[in-house]
């Protein structure tokens, strides 16, 4: 086992973890719709969310690593079949050639396993999905129902829960999305022809998940090969496939100084590793490389949740702060807004922790993303309400002003 005494060998491994999410490369993916195709083959998963105060965490996630990337490639490569909408650990949207490995959460829904619904209506379900196989893709509002008091999803009118579970259990597939509401259609009339859909056997499961997740993270531990995967098959499994290939050789374990454990291909601390620049990052709560809180904790001591779901009161950071990745570091965060009709993106509180950094490049740098993050919220211009430290706020006022 490798023990990372040094802080030279703890930013090393965080070279790896960064790298490997193609968040130190300029374009590591390529750009525009190649380049979001790639990317989502690559990282394996996209995570969809409904918070709309900035662009939804699907599209955050793309452009960060993707020039040129547009909000409206991601209905584009649904309907073309390059990705499909389905559960990972949360939803996504996933690579096609992943499609086989949604199969066994789909057998296990359609077995009896609960995912939301507890008592699906049948009847409803089959009528419903006769009802798309004669007259075509239905959206769930496109479904009349008679209910009343629906305050949350549980609430959920009956024809919504239907398609829902018919979808979980791999009946229905999102065929495209018009806003933000699903087109639900017949699966077999959704997949390309050429999509494998055979069951992968556990063995074959395993090998996936752990193959995905040590080239998109470099550093794994066995909590996050299985990170929400309640299986308990599944994780033993997983840590069987893991003690095998450290008895091969093929990986090694690295120990932080704080005890946790994580696993790395034989040798990829001594590869070559992109160089850190001074480029800086707005990332979205959900993106591929925080969602995993404990991990960001012991990775980089950035402890991180987001607000939204904390009593305002009680709030420190704000509704919905976006992480600042900066020369390998998380430095910050930023709770912000986009206000669209206005074409304005208001900064509502800035925290920036710039302790060992020089000020001036700090500020430069974050300005310099926020010309681009503003495009990409097609906000024109760029407000700042309040900044922790207080000394860099004059400073950071002159610069966006300017924008």
């Amino acid at each position: 086992m490798i023990e990372l005494k040094y802080t030279k060998d703890l930013a090393r491994l965080r070279r790896l973890a960064l790298s490997s999410q193609g968040l130190l490369q300029t374009s590591p993916f390529g750009s525009g719709l190649a380049g979001a195709r790639k990317a989502v083959s690559y990282l394996g998963y996209v995570q969809i969310d409904t918070i709309s105060v900035v662009e939804r965490a699907h599209h955050h996630v793309l452009h960060s690593r993707v020039p040129k990337f547009d909000p409206s490639m991601i209905n584009k490569m649904l309907i073309e079949g390059d990705i499909f909408e389905y559960w990972s650990h949360a939803a996504a949207f996933l690579p096609i050639d992943d499609f086989r490995f949604s199969l066994p959460y789909k057998h296990a829904i359609k077995s009896g396993q609960t995912h939301w619904n507890k008592n699906p209506d049948r009847k409803l379900m089959a009528e419903l999905l006769e009802r798309i196989r004669t007259e075509g893709p239905l959206r769930s509002r496109d479904v009349e129902t008679k209910v009343s008091n629906r305050a949350g999803w549980w609430d959920w009118k009956p024809a919504k829960k239907a398609l829902e579970q018919l979808f979980m259990e791999g009946d229905l597939m999102v065929k495209d999305r018009v806003g933000f509401q699903k087109n639900y259609d017949l699966t077999e009339r959704v997949f390309p022809s050429s999509t494998n859909v055979t069951m992968p056997s556990m063995e074959e499961f395993v090998t996936h998940m752990v193959d995905q997740q040590l080239r998109c993270h470099g550093a794994v531990s066995l909590k996050g090969l299985t990170y929400l995967r309640r299986n308990t098959a599944l994780r033993n499994a997983v840590k069987s496939l893991v003690n095998e290939r450290l008895a091969q050789g093929v990986l090694e374990q690295v120990q932080l100084s704080s005890g946790e454990v994580y696993f790395i291909e034989t040798g990829a601390l001594e590869r070559r590793l992109p160089n850190l620049s001074n480029r800086l990052h707005i990332l979205s709560p959900f993106d591929n490389s925080v969602i995993q809180r404990d991990r960001l904790k012991h990775l980089f001591q950035y402890d991180y949740q987001i607000e939204c779901y904390v009593p305002e009161a009680k709030r420190k950071y704000g509704y919905f702060s976006l992480p600042l990745l900066f020369r390998g570091e998380f430095i910050g965060r930023m709770d912000c807004k986009a206000h669209r009709k206005e074409r304005r993106l208001e900064i509502k509180f800035l925290y920036l922790d710039t302790q060992g950094l020089d000020d001036d490049l700090v500020i430069h740098s974050f300005v310099e993303a926020i010309k681009t993050f503003s495009q990409f919220q097609q906000c024109d211009s760029v407000t700042l309400t309040a900044v922790n430290p207080k000394r860099l706020t004059l400073s950071l006022q002159s610069r966006l002003n300017a924008i």
